[in-house]
């Protein structure tokens, strides 16, 4: 397709930037800047306005990525499990480095942040296709393959197809699903728990899920049901949106679900459209799931069919709800509301100040709820069997149950429907891991277990977690290995609009570089916490109040793992600040390299 006939497509509507960008992406392989120009020429907008959305996002290259752009996921468990070979591999062949194109442009090679197949690693995407499990064999192989013109779609056709069962789902992926728990991935019923609601009522559907103690699946734990109270009682169109934007390395649960229950997370969103009385739904979908599209779409053919959505839904006349999927184009911190919200609208994905919240004013200015995609799964579950029997399940204090994606070094990587409250020491049982040196809960933005910590619990009230769990054995370096990987990643995916993420995190990176390679000095140690802490103080949104954590988390509970590291005595370093002290007071501007 042309620009044109892409703008066309769309009706030169600046609220479809996003889709007119993947759409002239996937065509043309990058986003040139002839077409920006067109764009903004199109919708009477500047080049700027358009840039600022094209230059923000990961796929977004503005240069040729090579016939096959393979795009290798860097992310922790990505490297425990050969990302480094296969890399190797991929450039003694392609004969050029990653970030480059070969000579003959056959080939790019690019890393990327986490593509949600941590259960299946090393993996990549080859022209946004998915293939896992990659070794120097395999790699070889793709490489003949691609020399012969092979498309992607052969290439996983020979190389397997790990979703037989789904003809539309393209991808070399398993879902791996270990446990079944009791709500979740229960048995279900479409249409059953909509048609249930719309009778109920719209105030006794909220009821009901406030009585159920749901809490939000994405890790922040708002509770479900007042946050449905909230915006339904705002003026105006309201709308519903679903978070299934898991950038957080570790995760890939959401992936499973919207592959195994898409029409359970549909439902749950249909439900939640008829309680805060709205009348469109948005599935926020990273780009790395592109491979789901076509089955995703068809499932919501089949339930417009099914008169689950559409005019009259559920069958309630009046209540007219449909849903569409909009992509994200590679920006971890489009996992965070607000910043989904601008991504959504056209924008750069940068957070917004709050208040006002997304329930007052979100997509469009309008009231708006946004749930994690297990949310939306619980509450059909919630509004099918009522909110006391899902507080039956879990904690006290943390009802229901929490599906995990476990990782890292266990014999049985994959997806865990478990009930609130299961320890660290049960879950590392269950999924055959032995030997293990920590246990990272909750992806990087989380905390980093030690043993003696193994008896704490997976529950709200003690250990919260959107559902990642890394498994760190101890053949592994965990600093180099894990701690300055997760700082790397902070690094690239922080969107850099307030001053102290976009510093710090690098400051942190920096040190923890110099002390991985034997450069550092105790000072550094102080240094690292105290920047950590504030860091958590001073900047705007999430990713930012989190991302040291890691580093924080790891100074507290490995601290000898540092002190190993930092090869200056207290005596020397004293010695080198006076050194320092009296070369500054000469008026020597000169430093030391990896000196601070």
């Amino acid at each position: 397709m042309t620009v044109t006939s892409i703008l066309e497509k769309y009706g030169n509507d600046q609220l479809n930037m996003m889709n007119i960008l993947i759409d002239i992406r996937n065509s043309m392989g990058y986003i040139p800047d002839e077409a920006i120009k067109l764009i903004a020429e199109k919708m009477n907008i500047s080049e700027v306005d358009v840039e600022q959305t094209r230059s923000f996002y990961h796929f977004f290259t503005n240069q040729p990525s090579g016939k096959y752009a393979v795009y290798l996921n860097n992310s922790v468990t990505s490297m425990m499990m050969g990302a480094k070979e296969v890399a190797e591999e991929f450039e003694k062949l392609a004969g050029c480095k990653f970030g480059e194109v070969s000579s003959d442009g056959m080939i790019g090679l690019f890393y990327t942040s986490c593509i949600g197949m941590c259960d299946q690693e090393p993996a990549a995407l080859i022209n946004g296709k998915v293939f896992t499990k990659l070794s120097r064999s395999v790699v070889g192989e793709l490489f003949a393959a691609m020399k012969t013109g092979k498309t992607v779609e052969e290439m996983i056709t020979v190389y397997g197809d790990g979703n037989n069962a789904l003809p539309l789902v393209k991808a070399m992926v398993q879902n791996n699903i270990r446990k079944e728990g009791p709500v979740v991935f229960a048995s279900f019923e479409s249409g059953k728990s909509l048609k249930k609601a719309v009778q109920l009522g719209q105030s006794a559907v909220i009821d009901e899920v406030k009585a159920s103690g749901l809490r939000g699946r994405g890790g922040a734990g708002f509770p479900t049901g007042m946050k449905w109270d909230f915006c339904a009682r705002n003026e105006g169109e309201h709308y519903v949106l679903c978070n299934a934007d898991e950038g957080e390395p570790g995760t890939f649960k959401d992936r499973v679900l919207l592959t195994e229950k898409a029409k359970m997370v549909f439902e749950g969103m249909a439900i939640a459209g008829y309680a805060i009385g709205a009348k469109e739904g948005i599935l926020y979908l990273r780009y790395e799931y592109h491979f789901l599209q076509a089955y995703l779409e068809s499932v919501l053919a089949e339930m417009r069919n099914e008169n689950l959505l559409g005019t009259n839904a559920g069958g309630k006349a009046g209540f007219n709800f449909d849903i569409k999927i909009q992509f994200g184009a590679g920006a971890y911190i489009c996992g965070e509301e607000s910043a989904l919200i601008e991504s959504i609208e056209g924008k750069r994905g940068e957070p917004r100040n709050r208040p006002p919240f997304p329930v007052q004013k979100g997509y469009m200015n309008k009231p708006t709820i946004i749930n994690n995609v297990e949310t939306f799964c619980a509450a059909v579950k919630i509004i099918e069997n009522g909110g006391e029997w899902y507080k039956g399940f879990g904690t006290q204090e943390s009802a229901g149950t929490k599906v995990l994606s476990i990782s890292g070094d266990c014999r049985y990587p994959g997806i865990y429907e478990i009930e609130w409250g299961m320890t660290i020491t049960e879950m590392l049982e269950m999924c055959g891991a032995e030997d293990v040196q920590a246990v990272q809960v909750a992806g990087p933005s989380g905390v980093c277990l030690n043993p003696e910590q193994f008896g704490r619990k997976i529950a709200l009230e003690d250990l919260a977690t959107g559902g990642a769990m890394i498994v760190i054995g101890n053949k592994r370096d965990l600093l180099k290995d894990v701690v300055l990987n997760f700082m790397e990643f902070f690094v690239e995916e922080s969107c850099g609009s307030c001053t102290p993420c976009r510093s710090i995190n690098v400051l942190l990176r920096d040190r923890m570089e110099k002390i991985v390679n034997g450069e550092g000095v105790k000072k550094d140690l102080a240094d690292m916490d105290e920047w950590g802490r504030s860091i958590r103080k001073l900047t705007r949104c999430g990713l930012g109040q989190t991302s040291s954590n890691s580093v924080i988390s790891t100074l507290e509970n490995f601290k000898p793992l540092y002190e190993k590291r930092v090869r200056m005595s207290d005596e020397f370093d004293s010695h080198f600040d006076m050194a320092k002290s009296v070369a500054e007071s000469c008026d020597y501007v000169g430093r030391v390299p990896n000196s601070n």
